[in-house]
């Protein structure tokens, strides 16, 4: 079965990935706006933000690594509607292949999609003066923290793509995860900010994200918000994942 499982599963993440090798439009759009933002922050807004640090890019690219995740997730929430709505889910459930196989390899897609993405903001965060210290520890532990980050919010996708009524309903809903790294310490320290919203943004999951991978690149001490991090994310991924596989069995059941 689990044989059975892994097969399956590879099989449809081809079909996926074919669909997106074919529409590279999906990775640039997911990738443009990220860059835009980055571009605008550091160039417009960059020098009337005392950050202390030395480059405002390598300041704010954590927040934008994390904006670029959110807004690549609207599309596995995009693409399972349209397989929902298309028929594809029975058709696959009438073959004899892994129930589970279907979602997972929609999950896995958006994994290497948005990996893509961070890719690509990298590339464009280096040619601004995106500079790190980070050994290749430290850059594996960023890649970790993103991936575990990228499949909390995917399962979260998962839902609204598998119930949404009409297409921008399913999508909709990575609004306000692409908005919250701005109620963090993202692009501005959170000593800035007035009270409510300061104690607001010190206790969100993108804080102590941002924080870490902020940390990590520099070579500096991560302290407790590592693991403030892997517990937000670890929380979410499992309470999203149970949501989700729920959801699927209803839906195909």
């Amino acid at each position: 079965m689990t044989k059975h499982f892994f097969g399956d599963t590879v099989t449809l993440l081809g079909r996926s990935l074919r669909h997106i090798a074919r529409s590279p439009d999906t990775i640039i759009t997911t990738a443009v706006m990220p860059i835009a933002m980055m571009l605008m922050f550091v160039y417009v807004f960059g020098g009337a933000i005392n950050t202390g640090s030395d480059s405002y890019v390598n300041y704010q690219l954590p927040g934008i690594l994390l904006i670029t995740i959110a807004s690549g997730i609207a599309y596995t929430a995009f693409r399972l509607f349209m397989d929902m709505k298309s028929g594809i889910f029975e058709r696959f459930q009438s073959m004899p292949t892994a129930r589970s196989s279907v979602l997972w390899a929609h999950v896995l897609t958006s994994l290497v999609a948005n990996l893509i993405s961070l890719v690509v903001v990298v590339l464009v965060a280096l040619l601004m003066g995106f500079r790190s210290s980070a050994t290749p520890q430290a850059w594996l532990a960023v890649v970790g923290i993103l991936i575990l980050f990228t499949l909390a919010l995917t399962w979260i996708a998962v839902i609204p793509g598998l119930t949404a009524k009409t297409m921008e309903g399913a999508s909709a809903f990575s609004y306000p995860l692409i908005f919250l790294p701005f109620l963090s310490s993202a692009f501005v320290p959170t000593a800035t900010m007035p009270g409510p919203l300061r104690a607001f943004a010190e206790n969100q999951p993108v804080t102590s994200i941002v924080n870490t991978i902020r940390a990590l690149f520099a070579q500096q001490p991560v302290g407790a918000d590592l693991w403030i991090a892997l517990a937000w994310c670890v929380g979410i991924l499992v309470v999203a994942y149970g949501f989700a596989t729920a959801t699927y069995h209803r839906k195909i059941s």
